[in-house]
């Protein structure tokens, strides 16, 4: 199962332990029960605190539980980890064993406090990029808390449980048998949500903060790097984030970043955020703003609130709010995302297996997205608005190869249809002709570009009509003393290197404006 190389950089992993831990396998007849025999004897023969056991009656077979001996730790994988989850299984196995985790002390003893039984079940694929957050959040928090159980679960190795389910998405996260979540996680969302004081003690907490100098709204690449600029000018510096790192987290492949020839996108998120920590950035991730009251004269202190109450002041506020995936609005998207809808080819393709999906997107994304699926589904159709594809040229004539492949472009989409319970089909107009066509399928990918997150900031501050903050070269917004960066604003060509110097750029605006200022004082 593991190359040499896999098992060299595993051995000196397991080295970090300090506690004997236990894998404890429940097999059965079928072959990828084999195959997790073979990877489970490999890692016990790298350690002489691993032990290998095969005395497992977990009723779902094969799966493997990671404990430490003598215990009885709540971490399980119903899936031969490797791929995106190869992380997952190393950090379980080091957690198990006691190493300390890289979570902050606070987080770590609200985890150990939690009262009630917590019982989570995570369908994944081992090719989705995201699902590695979730099954590492949980995991740790079973280890932390006996009470607390999980088992990350290969929608490919257990086709009737994502059939009986209706699973049509990943990650998806079942608590105690009901539905708790879907898409990607962080352990701060997790807690919070489970957590129902949490919410009140945040709001607390953070009311307490000190005037920030530049106050930051959003955590991708524009924030982060608007964090560092700021901070390295020894200036109070915080970040206030829903999630940090932004739309790359995802991100599959980063290939065009100067200087970093190839990086994933969770990767490159926990680079941003390590790269901000080392500079003292007062990080509040997990936190949604709601409303920018500006300063009433220049100079003066802005306030930002959070959906919880709180309330954090700045002398500078940089605005880095990124955008999202955009919706193609027509009937039955809302009603069936993550019942057929998607949004990630990488994350829920593998769950359309040898089924008919649609692509709505003729752009680099949307292209690249029917590449993809076309490796693995049955049958793609493209449809695109436009009476040709915007992709590259070379994508393009990618596509076409394809046998696998119906492209419709001057296609205007007119409704995802379904049964009730999950998507059946796809409805687009000929644009040219007006005929309308209905197309058979399990999966409509929808691929069709961004739109900012600033509706929270209509009435605030100028935006343009198509929602983005309007700055001007300095980034400098319609306020006097807030500014933006990244994707949000109207600065050309979304990419992150773009951002990043926007966020930059940003950064050294706002320490302008607060030496003009204070001199003016």
């Amino acid at each position: 199962m593991l190359d040499d190389g896999l098992k060299s950089q595993l051995a000196s992993y397991l080295e970090r332990l300090r506690e004997p831990v236990q894998l404890v396998a429940s097999l059965d007849e079928r072959e990828a029960s084999a195959e997790m025999r073979e990877l489970i004897e490999e890692i016990a023969a790298l350690s002489p605190l691993v032990e290998a056991r095969f005395d497992g009656n977990d009723a779902r077979k094969p799966s493997f539980q990671i404990t430490r001996a003598g215990a009885d730790m709540g971490v399980r994988f119903a899936a031969i980890p490797m791929g995106h989850e190869f992380t997952s299984l190393v950090l379980a196995l080091l957690q198990a064993g006691g190493h300390p985790p890289k979570l902050e002390a606070e987080v770590i003893a609200q985890i150990q406090s939690l009262e009630g039984d917590f019982a989570f079940e995570t369908y994944m694929s081992l090719t989705c990029h995201n699902c590695p957050d979730v099954v590492q959040a949980l995991n740790l928090m079973a280890v932390l808390n006996p009470r607390i159980r999980h088992v990350a679960i290969d929608g490919g190795l257990f086709e009737a449980e994502v059939t009986d389910r209706k699973i049509m998405a990943v990650p998806t996260i079942f608590l105690n048998g009901q539905p708790f979540g879907s898409g990607r996680m962080e352990i701060g969302e997790v807690v919070a949500k489970i957590d129902t004081g949490a919410a009140a003690r945040d709001a607390a907490r953070l009311a307490k903060k000190d005037v920030f100098d530049v106050l930051i709204v959003g955590g991708g690449p524009a924030g982060a790097a608007a964090a560092v600029y700021a901070a390295r000018k020894g200036i109070k510096t915080g970040i206030v984030a829903e999630r940090f790192g932004g739309q790359t987290l995802d991100t599959l492949g980063i290939e065009n970043f100067i200087s970093v020839l190839e990086t994933q996108g969770p990767k490159f998120a926990a680079a941003l955020e390590a790269h901000a920590r080392h500079y003292d950035v007062d990080i509040m991730n997990g936190q949604r703003v709601e409303k920018l009251e500006p300063a009433l004269q220049p100079g003066g202190v802005s306030t930002v609130t959070l959906v919880n109450g709180a309330q954090l002041k700045g002398r500078t506020v940089i605005l880095s709010t990124g955008a999202r995936w955009r919706n193609v609005n027509v009937p039955g998207e809302a009603e069936y995302r993550n019942k057929g809808v998607a949004y990630c080819p990488h994350c829920d393709g593998p769950l359309f297996k040898g089924k008919k999906v649609a692509v709505i997107g003729g752009g680099n994304s949307g292209v690249e997205a029917a590449i993809d699926l076309a490796g693995v589904v049955e049958h793609v159709t493209l449809v695109e608005f436009a009476d040709q594809l915007k992709a590259d040229a070379v994508l393009v004539d990618k596509l076409k190869s394809l046998p696998n492949v119906a492209i419709h472009v001057n296609a205007q989409t007119t409704e995802i249809t379904g049964d009730g319970q999950k998507v059946d089909g796809l409805r687009f107009k000929d644009r040219a002709t007006g005929a309308e066509h209905t197309v058979a399928l399990a999966g409509v990918f929808v691929q069709i570009g961004l739109v900012p997150n600033t509706e929270w900031l209509k009435g605030t501050i100028e935006l343009s009509r198509y929602g983005e903050i309007v700055v001007d070269a300095k980034g400098a917004t319609s306020v006097s003393g807030v500014f933006a960066a990244g994707d949000a604003t109207t600065v050309p060509y979304k990419q992150i290197i773009i951002a990043a110097g926007e966020g930059a750029k940003a950064a050294l605006s706002a320490f302008d404006h607060l030496i003009r200022h204070s001199a003016a004082a």
